[in-house]
């Protein structure tokens, strides 16, 4: 029987090697790479000739029970979950330091709380008097949540284990070590063997186990993606430091619906849930001028009216600026070149700047025709109708293509006072009275209606 071949791995990106060397080629790091043990191989691996458990298998007409849920009392925070917390899931929650997420967590843990649930709350990055003053300062020293300081794995498992709490909250997973693995905490091993361990830890003992994650500078979650694929939801926080709205989206849900959203504002005593997100981010429209738009789009399950605004200067001699918050730059780079090849109207030796109002960030394809109207109004200097909201795709050749949910979109903007609506033709409308609807075929239309040229 030939002998299993050894492999190598850097246990700081993860990156795998035939043989050892002292640099890891791929992130830099020194000393980084270990020796991982073969798998077996061979009739006579003790892998192969020990039996496990017979595997119960079903048909796919088996009907099973809805996951029982535990809600927490904040009905932004259930409405990401799916409806509240299933007991035994892993929660992997991630955001940028400093945005909130140990507020956010520490809310949802003390209203957990209250409600009879029995929940733990451990932090590997504070000491217990920070988190008994963030407490204070929330007004949450009256719940029973039960407070520990640790950064030892094995001790944190052996505390739970002898607590059994329904949730746990760990204050993050990169402070996080176990003593079997040769790394620093953070690295990509250390990482990836703590979540395995409490994941495993959360569908063994049936507790529910919400895990802290940072992130890189791209956005994403710090670590191997694996973790992303062990946990059950993953969920992101959004939002500027220096702006009041903080948006709550997942990104992954077993037991509910993907890329839902929920949305807060920070406050002096915390995060406080917005029951109603168009009428605050709409709220703060000044009068009507040129370059704000309003964008009717989907965020989940709901329907989100925003103010998409858009400010066209001339550029100093050289290349002019592209300048976008909140929105996909590559989209933008292709509405100006197809306002310019089909509609004649160039951008060339312009600044262009487009922001997305109330930190929200849009990546539907819907809000192509909301970024258009948005960049003419502000290259004509001429303000769209306030009571007027767009959405709709634009293809390259300038046709306007029908998105969905059209009915739920124009609802909402109807339920906000708005009057009319720009769409593409061909949509499914419904039936939404008190609302004028345009259909519009192209872009070209859209440009000679709306502003007189074309």
């Amino acid at each position: 029987m030939s002998k299993a071949a050894s492999s190598f791995a850097c246990t700081a990106c993860g990156v795998s090697y035939r043989k050892w060397a002292g640099r890891c080629e791929a992130c830099g790091a020194w000393n980084s790479i270990h020796e991982e043990a073969p798998l077996s191989q061979g009739p006579g691996a003790k892998a192969l000739t020990t039996r496990g458990k017979t595997v119960p298998l079903t048909d796919l007409a088996t009907e099973e029970p809805p996951p029982p849920r535990i809600s927490s009392g904040i009905g932004e925070f259930d409405r990401v979950l799916g409806g509240g917390l299933v007991p035994a899931s892993a929660i992997l929650v991630g955001g940028d330091p400093g945005i909130g997420k140990s507020t956010l967590l520490l809310q949802a843990a003390a209203s957990f709380a209250r409600g009879g649930a029995k929940v733990a709350y451990i932090s590997g990055e504070e000491a217990a008097a920070q988190v008994r003053l963030r407490a204070q300062r929330l007004g949450l020293t009256d719940a029973p949540v039960r407070l520990g300081t640790e950064t030892s794995l094995r001790d944190i498992l052996t505390t739970l284990d002898a607590e059994r709490p329904d949730l746990a909250v760990i204050d993050s997973i990169q402070t996080m070590w176990l003593d079997t693995v040769e790394a620093a905490p953070g690295s990509v091993s250390q990482v990836r063997a703590a979540a395995h361990e409490l994941v495993t830890f959360a569908k063994r003992r049936g507790v529910a186990i919400v895990l802290v994650g940072h992130v890189t500078k791209e956005g994403t979650i710090a670590g191997p993606r694996v973790v992303e694929h062990m946990v059950d939801t993953v969920l992101y926080f959004e939002g500027e430091r220096g702006h009041q709205f903080r948006i709550l989206r997942s990104v992954k849900n077993r037991f509910g619906p993907a890329d839902e959203i929920g949305v807060f504002e920070m406050t002096g005593t915390g995060l406080a849930e917005v029951a109603n997100p168009s009428a605050l981010f709409l709220s703060a429209r000044d009068a009507p001028a040129p370059g704000s738009v309003v964008f009717a789009g989907i965020e989940g399950t709901r329907p989100v009216l925003t103010e998409i605004q858009a400010l066209v200067a001339p550029a100093p001699p050289g290349s002019p600026r592209r300048t976008v918050v909140g929105l996909d730059g590559g989209r933008l780079s292709t509405i100006l070149a197809v306002l310019d090849a089909r509609c004649g109207i160039p951008f060339t030796g312009l600044d262009v700047f487009l922001n997305v109002a109330g930190g929200l960030r849009v990546n539907e394809p819907a809000a192509d025709l909301a970024v258009a109207a948005a960049l003419l109004s502000a290259r004509e200097d001429v303000a769209i109708p306030p009571d007027t909201v767009f959405f709709g795709e634009i293809s390259l050749s300038g046709a306007l293509r029908p998105v969905s949910q059209t009915e739920n979109r124009l609802k909402e903007a109807q339920k906000l006072g708005f009057s009319q609506a720009v769409v593409p033709a061909r949509s499914r409308l419904g039936s939404v009275p008190g609302l004028k609807v345009r259909e519009m075929a192209d872009l070209t239309a859209v440009v000679g209606e709306m502003f007189g040229a074309g």
